[in-house]
């Protein structure tokens, strides 16, 4: 039996394409693989960018990499995320909408950074 869950992760990245682009694949190819997802197991993957990532979009970069699965007929989607003063800046946020067997505990990815966000959850 299967359930839906929400996945999250997080990275930090340099506002260059090849940056955002690095990040966001090398985040999503560890977030695939450790939750063991397939693309017929993904209802969505949503991005968020703080305001100061302006240069390209993670949707673009999950497309454009190898990342272990077939991404191009799972729906994307990407905002820019609420500017908090104070928070942590250059980051790429991520929530996966997925199936997985019911008992499943989600592994999130918080890394490049982007680990103090989320210290409880990191190795």
């Amino acid at each position: 039996m299967k359930r839906l869950f929400g996945i999250r992760g997080a990275v930090c990245a340099k506002n260059t394409k090849e940056s955002i682009s690095l990040q966001t694949a090398e985040m999503c190819r560890k977030l695939f693989s450790e939750n063991s997802l397939s693309a017929a197991d993904i209802v969505s993957v949503q991005f968020t960018l703080t305001r100061d990532l302006d240069v390209f979009n993670p949707c673009a970069a999950l497309r454009a990499n190898d990342v272990g699965i077939d991404t191009s007929r799972i729906p994307l989607f990407c905002s820019q995320e609420a500017y908090i003063k104070g928070g942590l800046e250059k980051v790429i946020r991520i929530l996966i909408t997925a199936y997985m067997d019911e008992n499943a505990v989600p592994s999130p990815v918080y890394m490049g950074g982007a680990e103090v966000l989320r210290p409880d959850f990191c190795k």
